[in-house]
């Protein structure tokens, strides 16, 4: 099975690339914010899943090495399959995705494609209390790494991420208000994060 790749990025196609690794080209499976992160021409290194069907043997790639084990975790499912696995670990992201789950935020689990209410209910519960802490320590540590004034940077994240699961700006600021009234706007992003989904998930 290959687990990873490490390569040129020799063609970019909708939901997918094609690395070239001495001289073989492998097409990989990723999601729309990993295609946008990669470049015609650049060298790049894919985490991949290596996932096996009757008619197929197909490669799906992530960045980190700890979104191919969510990815994986989300296979394992009943009736969610690579493609939602994909979908929910690239939209959300690890940080995102564990965030949901803790605070059963069924609507942010919906908002990535192909994800309907159901599907998230079940998420939900199915993977309460079963998602590794080593997911929660690898999105906070990738989040630190970035170069920015914290204060600021750690602000444009949360109102960033809460706009990517599909909150209004209306309901953003309710949750920031909720965060000062508990006492934690100063803290990290995760915390803030997890925190924010609960208010605004009436909890």
């Amino acid at each position: 099975m290959i687990a990873r790749l490490a390569g040129d990025v020799v063609e970019r196609l909708p939901g997918a690339v094609v690395m070239d690794v001495r001289g073989v080209g492998y097409l990989v499976h990723v999601g729309p914010r990993l295609v946008g992160e990669l470049s015609d021409g650049a060298a790049a290194t894919l985490y991949i899943s290596t996932q096996v069907s009757e008619d197929s043997i197909r490669l799906f790639g992530f960045g980190r090495a700890a979104e191919r084990q969510c990815f994986e975790l989300l296979t394992t499912m009943p009736r969610v399959g690579p493609k939602l696995s994909q979908a929910l670990v690239d939209h959300l992201g690890l940080e995102g995705l564990a965030a949901a789950i803790d605070a059963e935020d069924t609507r942010a689990l919906a908002a990535a494609p192909g994800v309907g209410k159901k599907t998230a209910e079940r998420l939900v519960l199915e993977l309460r209390g079963k998602i590794p802490v080593e997911f929660r320590a690898a999105a906070a540590t990738a989040d630190a790494a970035a170069e920015a004034p914290p204060k600021t940077k750690d602000h444009d994240t949360l109102v960033l991420a809460l706009a990517q699961l599909g909150y209004r700006k209306s309901e953003i600021d309710q949750a920031l208000a909720g965060l000062a009234a508990r006492g934690l706007d100063g803290a990290d992003v995760p915390t803030r994060l997890s925190h924010s989904l609960k208010i605004l998930s009436g909890g």
